[in-house]
């Protein structure tokens, strides 16, 4: 009906766009100079994309767009405001820190719009999003446009819908509260670089990771650590105490990926995991079902994954034919897909860390901008900004208890008086401390390192980091050791002649990192 607020299930190349542009370009009053319609989007690409649409069709009609996210200077922002921008298309960090600043006014706001809400929630955006509903009047109407529905876009709607009817603007099929299948055709060598990029680009909450054999398990807790990810083992050769003490972590929800074999895992039951990762499609197809069936229980969502080589395709479109599987194939993230998409997101968390702080870390962080424009001058300073905002990245989104990467700010009665050359030989030490991956997972931030230090807007930015770096490596206690799965130089498979094992090929990169461990990677 019309007026009626909507959740849409829409994938990509659905037409989706037009869909909310035209009716919010038809309900505009261009003589009104006030922001009239609110777009969210995850990322700073979909934002250009969605205002150079909206333009398009606008034509000369006289309305006004205008793309707003975060990692750039706010002063062409704050002018589309002043001029009366009519349709505010933006991420969700850079929209709060207009709101909250009052520079971005939504009284006359009618119409609220979620592009791609699935991945605004993948982004880690909920409680940005969370803060922004409390500023928007009402009534207002509202879309949700989204390729899934899982529990988390169900609650998004929740908050900012007003009982929305549904509507499927791609296939029949409705993709809400089950299991969505989904494959990747990666070649064999590839294959732990692939994994790390797929598990960037996708955020799972939970997952339980599936390889054929023990050697294989091993290796991939080793790299997934390596990274910097909570992963930890369950094989048969586990104690009984070892075993019980990682069970009862997953049970707890405190272990994020635990990667397993088939035996391994029979008969465990975890309530609301949002992932399975199928890194080996199964000897037995049948186990393919079995593995997935981990994951979307008792009427809760789930993304079933599955990494096959180009050999074995033809084995899982069997498997999906015969248990009426729709099967979705995804292009591999590449390297760069990878860095985009953490650039965005730590400049968002960057961002939400910014506006929580109290008046004395406001202070702090203004005494460090002296240092933070003489790093900024270098290219060693950039590298040094570059494995500051990479801890930050690690600890906020998927690091270690007891890492050692820097973590929240401290309290102000905690906070240390440290001098600029004690923070510069903080910086430097830790720096030296940094492993092969380590260094090139730093890497991967260098382009953002360099988009800060050239906004006067975003500078204070990297002061920031280096006052929660300092203060919290000042007297930080050394990091506490993790148990590491044990190496194991895996043998060929007789089916891959005199190739390396399907487990991956080692001092590859993944994700923009070198996984070191990797079966095959080191000399024998």
């Amino acid at each position: 009906a019309a007026g009626r607020d909507l959740m849409v299930q829409s994938r990509t190349g659905s037409g989706k766009t037009g869909a909310f542009v035209l009716p919010i370009l038809a309900k505009i009053d261009p003589n009104l100079r006030a922001c009239q319609a609110l777009v969210l989007v995850p990322t700073r690409e979909l934002a250009v994309q969605v205002h150079n649409e909206a333009n398009r069709l606008a034509g000369d009609g006289g309305v006004r767009t205008i793309a707003v996210y975060g990692g750039v200077g706010y002063g062409a922002q704050l002018d589309a405001f002043e001029k009366g921008a009519h349709l505010v298309v933006g991420t969700p960090g850079r929209l709060l820190d207009h709101l909250q600043r009052g520079s971005l006014r939504v009284g006359k706001l009618k119409m609220l719009v979620f592009d791609e809400a699935d991945r605004l929630m993948s982004m880690g955006f909920f409680p940005d999003m969370r803060q922004i509903a409390s500023k928007l009047p009402k009534p207002r109407e509202g879309y949700m446009f989204s390729a899934t529905f899982p529990e988390g876009v169900q609650k998004l709607a929740r908050i900012f819908l007003n009982e929305p009817g549904f509507l499927s603007l791609s296939r029949d099929r409705v993709f809400v509260t089950e299991t969505d299948h989904i494959f990747y055709s990666v070649p064999t060598m590839d294959k732990d670089r692939a994994l790390i990029r797929i598990i960037e680009m996708e955020n799972p909450d939970s997952a339980f990771i599936f390889c054929n054999r023990k050697m294989h398990v091993n290796f991939v807790t080793r790299v997934l650590q390596r990274f910097g990810y909570d992963a930890d083992l369950l094989t048969s050769d586990l104690s009984q105490g070892a075993r019980e003490a990682v069970l009862n972590r997953v049970r707890a929800k405190k272990l994020r990926f635990l990667v397993a074999t088939d035996l391994a895992a029979r008969g465990i039951d975890i309530d609301k995991l949002s992932h399975v990762i199928q890194y080996d499609f199964p000897d037995d197809p049948e186990s393919f079902v079995h593995r997935a069936g981990r994951t979307g229980r008792a009427g809760a969502d789930g993304i079933n994954m599955c990494m096959v080589s180009p050999a074995e395709k033809g084995q899982l479109v069997q498997a999906a034919k015969k248990h009426k599987l729709d099967m979705d194939e995804r292009e591999t993230p590449t390297d760069e897909d990878v860095e985009t998409i953490a650039s965005q997101r730590v400049t968002a968390m960057l961002e939400t860390r910014r506006r929580g702080r109290t008046k004395s870390q406001v202070e702090r962080t203004q005494a460090r901008m002296a240092l933070a424009h003489s790093l900024s001058e270098t290219e060693e300073g950039l590298d040094q900004i570059a494995m500051m905002i990479d801890d930050f990245y690690q600890h906020e989104l998927h690091t270690l208890q007891g890492d050692g990467d820097s973590g929240p700010a401290p309290e102000d009665d905690a906070a240390k008086d440290i001098s600029e050359d004690k923070a510069i030989e903080l910086i430097e030490v830790h720096r030296g401390r940094r492993d092969r991956l380590q260094v090139e997972r730093m890497r991967r931030m260098r382009a953002l390192a360099s988009s800060l230090s050239e906004s006067e807007d975003e500078i204070d930015l990297i002061a920031m980091l280096i006052d929660d770096f300092s203060q919290h490596h000042l007297n930080a206690p050394p990091p506490k050791a993790r148990r590491q799965p044990e190496r194991v130089e895996p043998r060929p498979r007789r089916d891959e002649g005199r190739g390396r094992s399907s487990g991956g090929r080692g001092g590859g990169r993944s994700g923009g990192g070198r996984s070191g461990g990797s079966p095959g990677g080191r000399r024998r």
